[in-house]
C-alpha cells in the first residue's frame, strides 16, 4: 500500500491513477499517523508554496511529515512535493520549508517564457533505481517558475537546462523527488515511477544523456465537447465557430475514447473545450468530471479544461465561486483550467476601472493552485482599419490585405463562442491576464478557424512579443508542414488542432516525423 499526501491542492487524481495502473493500492492520508505509520509515502504537489506551508500546519502534518523523511523510509516528491523539502522560497518570503536540505527555491531568471512548461530532458548526476530501463535521451513533463537550489551537489540526482542549468530532481539514501511529472510524463513516467516502488532494482545511470536539454514544442489535441441533438456528450468541430451541419451537430467521436487515441499517438497535452451554452452551470449541466474522471485512468499526459470556468448560482440558488467550480476540474483530472468568455468581462473591469480586483477569478484560481493552472483561452478576429491611428487598439501592419485593400487590422476579442464582439483587442488582452496571474495563452483566430489554411503568424509574433508567458497557437492547422511554419516563424511554444486529428486528415505521429529533424519535439 501507497500512502498519499494529498494536501488540497491541484490534481492527484492522475498521480493515484498511476500508481494504481502500476498495481499498487492508494491511500489518502486522513492525519499525521497515517504518515507515521506509512510504509512508503508519495507527496505530489503543485501551486503556491506559501499556500502549501500553511496548509500542512493547519492540518498537524509538519512534524510527522518530517519525522517519516528522517526514518530512512521510501519517500517519492512531485514538484511542490520536493520545494518543500527546501528550507524556503522566494515565492513565499519569510515562510519556513521543512528544512530537511539546506538550500532555497528559486524563481526563473532567464529571457524564456515562465513558467516553464512542457517536455524537457533530464542528465543523470549520480546513479539510482528510478533509472531502471530507461535510456537517458527521455523527456519529462516540467511545469514550474521556481526550481530548487540546493547549498551543496550532495543530494543533486538530476539537472535539466532552461536558459541555465537547474537541479531537477534530488536523491539521498530514500528520499526521492523530482520537479517533473512522472504521472504525466506518459510511458517513461509510469516506468520511473514502477522503478521507485520496486526497491530491490540496482542503481544504475542511463547510458545517454542530452547534454544541454532542449525544451520540446508541444502537439496538443483539442477535443471541443457539447451534447448533441439527441442529448449525447461527443466531440463535434466548428467552421468558423459553427459546429451546425444540415441543422445538426457535427458528431466526430466520444470524448474519452478519442483522448485515448491521441495519447496513443503521441499527443503532449489534450485540452477539452465544453462548448455547451450551459442552462444551469457547468458542474450539473454536462458530465464533464465523469469524462475528466475516466481519461485520466488511461491518459497520462497533462489534461485542459475549457467551459464555464467563473461564478455561478444554480438553480437551488447555491452561489459557486470560479474557485470552486476549477476546484472541481481539478480533483477530477484536469491539470490546467482554461478561462475565455469571463477573461475578457474582467479585462475590461480591468481597463474601466484601473484595478486589477483580487476577487477576480484568473487571480483567485492562481494564489491557490499557481498561475501555471490558468490558461487564458482567446477567441479574436480580424477588423481592418485603413491607418494605424484609427483604433485605440494594438494595430499591426500586415501582409494579409482586407476587403477594401486595407494594409492594417487590429485583432477584436469576442465572447459567447465568438458571436459577439467587444472593444478590447487581443494583445491587450493577454498582457492583461498575464498581469491578474495565468500561466499560459491559448490563442485562436476566429478568421482561421476550420479553414485548413494555416495559423494566423502574424497574431502569434504580435501576442507573443507582448507577454513573457507560453503561448499556444490554434486555429488553421491543415497539413504537417503549418505546425512547421508555426514553430519556425514565430516563437509559440506549443500548437493546437482539432478537425485535421478528428477527421484522421493527419495524424500527431505524422505531424511528429515530419518535425523531427527540424523542430524539437518529444518524440513518439
Amino acid at each position: 500500500m501507497i500512502a498519499l499526501l494529498d494536501y488540497g491542492a491541484g490534481n492527484v487524481r492522475s498521480v493515484i491513477n498511476a500508481l494504481e495502473r502500476l498495481g499498487e493500492t492508494v491511500k489518502i492520508v486522513a492525519n499525521g499517523d497515517d504518515i507515521l505509520q506509512a510504509d512508503r509515502l508519495v507527496f505530489p504537489g503543485v501551486g503556491d508554496f506559501g499556500s502549501m506551508m500553511h496548509t500542512l500546519r493547519e492540518k498537524n502534518f509538519i512534524d510527522p511529515l518530517t519525522s517519516y523523511l528522517q526514518s530512512g523510509r521510501p519517500f517519492f516528491g512531485i514538484c511542490l512535493g520536493l520545494q518543500a523539502l527546501f528550507d524556503g522560497s522566494e515565492e513565499a518570503p519569510g515562510v519556513a520549508g521543512l528544512g530537511i536540505i539546506p538550500g532555497r527555491v528559486k524563481r526563473f531568471t532567464v529571457d524564456l517564457a515562465v513558467p516553464h512548461i512542457g517536455w524537457n530532458g533530464i542528465k543523470a548526476r549520480q546513479p539510482s533505481r528510478i533509472f531502471n530501463g530507461l535510456h537517458g535521451d527521455e523527456k519529462f513533463y516540467f511545469v514550474h517558475s521556481y526550481h530548487v537550489a540546493p547549498e551543496t551537489d550532495e543530494w543533486v540526482l538530476t539537472a535539466t537546462d532552461y536558459g541555465y542549468e537547474f537541479v531537477s530532481a534530488i536523491q539521498k539514501g530514500n528520499i526521492i523527488a523530482t520537479q517533473f511529472h512522472p504521472e504525466k510524463s506518459g510511458k517513461a513516467g509510469l516506468a520511473l515511477l514502477a522503478n521507485f516502488l520496486d526497491t530491490t532494482r540496482a542503481a544504475i545511470i542511463p547510458a545517454a544523456g542530452p547534454d544541454p536539454t532542449r525544451l520540446a514544442k508541444r502537439i496538443i489535441a483539442c477535443l471541443d465537447v457539447r451534447t448533441n441533438n439527441r442529448g449525447d456528450l461527443v466531440v463535434t468541430k466548428g467552421d468558423q465557430y459553427d459546429v451546425r451541419e444540415n441543422g445538426e451537430v457535427r458528431n466526430l467521436g466520444k470524448p474519452v475514447q478519442l483522448a485515448g487515441r491521441y495519447y496513443e499517438e503521441g499527443a503532449d497535452e489534450i485540452t477539452f473545450l465544453n462548448i455547451t451554452a450551459f442552462r444551469d452551470f457547468p458542474l450539473k449541466d454536462m458530465p464533464m468530471l465523469k469524462v475528466l474522471e475516466l481519461t485520466s485512468k488511461n491518459v497520462f499526459v497533462p489534461l485542459t479544461i475549457g467551459g464555464g470556468v467563473r461564478d455561478y448560482k444554480d438553480k437551488d440558488g447555491r452561489h459557486w465561486s470560479a474557485l470552486e467550480v476549477a476546484a472541481e476540474y481539478f480533483r477530477s483530472g484536469a491539470d490546467k483550467i482554461s478561462i475565455g468568455s469571463d477573461a475578457v468581462l474582467i479585462v475590461e473591469d480591468v481597463l474601466k476601472t484601473g484595478q486589477a480586483g483580487g476577487m477576480n477569478s484568473i487571480g483567485q484560481i492562481a494564489r491557490v493552485y499557481g498561475n501555471q493552472a490558468v490558461v487564458i483561452s482567446i477567441d479574436p478576429r480580424r477588423v481592418y482599419v485603413k491607418t494605424p491611428d484609427a483604433v485605440n487598439h494594438h494595430v499591426i501592419e500586415t501582409t494579409i490585405p482586407g476587403p477594401g485593400g486595407e494594409h492594417y487590422c487590429w485583432y477584436q476579442c469576442t465572447i459567447k463562442g465568438g458571436r459577439e464582439g467587444r472593444e478590447v483587442d487581443a494583445v491587450t488582452l493577454a498582457k492583461v491576464c498575464e498581469q491578474l496571474g495565468a500561466g499560459e495563452i491559448l490563442l485562436n483566430c476566429i478568421d482561421r478557424d476550420g479553414t485548413n489554411i494555416g495559423f494566423d503568424l502574424e497574431l502569434i509574433n504580435a501576442v507573443k512579443d507582448a507577454v513573457s508567458i507560453p503561448v499556444i497557437a490554434s486555429s488553421g492547422a491543415g497539413n504537417v508542414v503549418h505546425f512547421q511554419e508555426v514553430f519556425t516563424r514565430t516563437e509559440a511554444d506549443a500548437a493546437l488542432a482539432a478537425g485535421i486529428f478528428h477527421r484522421q486528415e493527419v495524424s500527431i505521429g505524422e505531424v511528429k516525423e515530419y518535425l523531427q529533424d527540424k523542430v524539437e519535439i518529444r518524440p513518439v
